[in-house]
């Protein structure tokens, strides 16, 4: 049993809040203190944006974020050495949103192989075709790193084939069509497109894009096993140059813990 199903299980009835932060912005080292604020604030698993110069799935937000990342030097194996450092002081789950390209330049086994070593725990690759996860699946097995299926709105047709070729950890479920990023609403019925993931798979189902509030997360968590909070917080720790008592603060104001730290 790796970190993220022995997190969901812990959680028992419980439902689980995700937090989304860019390695590297606005430095690595913020990185790790902002893993450890995010998880005093009350987050169960922890996703890693890699920074990448072609981000399809993400906004303006996330985008800027990855740019300033590669700017100042950040790379691959510098938010691995992260991870290391980090797992000897937690045991929070830890998930990497990746695009394949990176994974390539590094090989496939070898990547693998390292976050294996480092301790991350699943990986999200946004831009991976159904057809071509056969290797890295084939790879991925049996390495207590999770392969997560990312499901949008206008998968419906191919739900199962998504989810059920190695798919691990949970299901990361769109919230909207389009890219990350801050919204007031949802523009699809989530209620009824969740439903239908949920007859694919057993696995958790967490739901992310355009969740940025208390409000939101509630909304999510009536149907759904975890929120996903990404952009509100890249662009929280961008605008306080990564202060650890902010982002903290504001993860425990998604939770709905009391905010009793002044930040």
């Amino acid at each position: 049993m790796n970190r993220i199903e022995k997190k969901f299980k812990e959680l028992g009835g419980n439902k689980a809040l995700i937090t989304y932060i860019t390695a590297g912005d606005p430095g690595l080292d913020q990185t790790e203190e902002l893993i450890y604020a995010m998880e005093r604030g009350g987050a169960d698993i922890v996703e890693l944006g890699i920074p990448y110069s072609d981000p399809i799935a993400d906004g303006p937000v996330i985008q800027a974020a990855g740019k300033r990342a590669l700017e100042n030097g950040t790379r691959l194996f510098k938010v691995l050495e992260v991870v290391k450092n980090v797992r000897e002081k937690t045991e929070i789950p830890l998930v990497f949103l990746i695009y394949f390209n990176t994974i390539l330049s590094h090989g496939i086994e070898n990547f693998i192989k390292k976050c294996q070593e480092a301790g991350v725990d699943g990986l999200i690759i946004p831009d991976l075709p159904l057809e071509e996860r056969g290797e890295i699946r084939e790879l991925i097995e049996g390495s207590g790193v999770d392969l997560i299926p990312l499901v949008a709105p206008n998968s419906k047709e191919r739900l199962g084939e998504i989810i059920n070729q190695g798919g691990g950890g949970f299901v990361y479920c769109i919230s909207s069509f389009g890219v990350t990023g801050v919204r007031e609403s949802f523009d699809v019925d989530l209620k009824s497109f969740l439903e239908e993931v949920r007859i694919e798979t057993d696995l958790p189902l967490a739901v992310g894009f355009g969740i940025s509030s208390r409000e939101h997360v509630e909304k999510i968590h009536r149907i759904a096993d975890g929120a996903i909070v990404g952009s509100a917080i890249v662009k929280l720790a961008h605008e306080t140059n990564g202060d650890s008592k902010v982002i903290e603060g504001k993860v425990r104001e998604l939770k709905g813990a009391r905010n009793d730290r002044r930040v």
